[in-house]
């Protein structure tokens, strides 16, 4: 399926405006696991037929890292910059498919003078398939299948969003088998506050291995994702245990793609 993904400037150019802005984000550019997930809402939004734009070279990183990091001064700086540009494209409500920068425009940019309506891919699959929109047919079946879900940190406990990814796999009438820790009570995958920039301290076992082996004791044939660092995480950990034949690590944005034919 081949379709251009418009930019903020191309649809100011015609006079036109995006119902929603697909915030991409850093790992969703430039990281070669993530172009895939970016890819998959690209044609979830292309397929239910809403207008929708990216910034295209005009996005930069939200400021989390800097942020978790320590760097206040430095945070501010990006969002600065890109709140101007999204005041200046008149944004009212943006999709993206990181929680890092879900979190971060939604919760730390209404102080700094950017207030929008701040969605995550997640929550956009659930409205599309509550309006009966995405029905999961014409693709690959994922009946009986068994998968695990990872509530990534910054969706489920930092903004209560746990219904919204669950609602995905309902509709495929597949097995969702929860892990001992999950949603409130989830545990991390190692990358957030800034963790995936820098090597682990010392300890006896690295945090995605210890999430890993609780995946696999759900004996699952997929593990899904909803964030771009906890699929980096995930993934390097089912390396680790040589599972990548038996057991898949999807975005949640991609079995529904799959699973829609798209």
């Amino acid at each position: 399926m081949e379709f251009k993904v418009p930019t903020m400037a191309e649809l100011m150019a015609a006079g036109e405006e995006p119902e929603i802005l697909f915030w991409v984000g850093c790992a969703g550019s430039y990281d070669e696991r993530a172009q895939k997930i970016t890819r998959d809402i690209c044609k979830i939004l292309h397929h239910v037929g809403i207008k929708y734009a990216v910034l295209g070279t005009e996005e930069s990183c939200t400021g989390d890292p800097a942020k978790r990091a320590g760097n206040e001064f430095l945070f501010q700086m990006q969002a600065m910059t890109n709140i101007e540009v999204l005041n200046a494209y008149n944004i009212k409500k943006i999709v993206t498919g990181c929680p890092h920068c879900f979190n971060t425009i939604k919760n730390e940019y209404p102080g700094l003078g950017g207030t929008y309506e701040v969605i995550h891919h997640t929550q956009l699959i659930q409205d599309l398939i509550n309006e009966g929109k995405l029905k999961a047919e014409g693709g690959e079946s994922f009946k009986g299948k068994k998968i695990t879900y990872h509530d990534p940190c910054y969706l489920g406990r930092a903004n209560g969003i746990y219904e919204a990814p669950r609602k995905a796999f309902e509709v495929l009438d597949a097995q969702l088998v929860e892990m001992k820790r999950c949603k409130s009570n989830g545990l991390c995958c190692g990358a957030g506050g800034a963790q995936m920039f820098k090597e682990p301290e010392k300890g006896n076992k690295d945090i995605n291995v210890e999430r890993i082996d609780e995946a696999l004791q759900t004996n699952p044939q997929v593990i899904a994702a909803g964030c771009p660092f906890c699929m980096t995480m995930l993934s390097d950990g089912i390396k680790l245990k040589d599972k990548e034949q038996e057991v898949k690590v999807l975005d949640i944005a991609e079995i529904t793609a799959r699973a829609n034919g798209l």
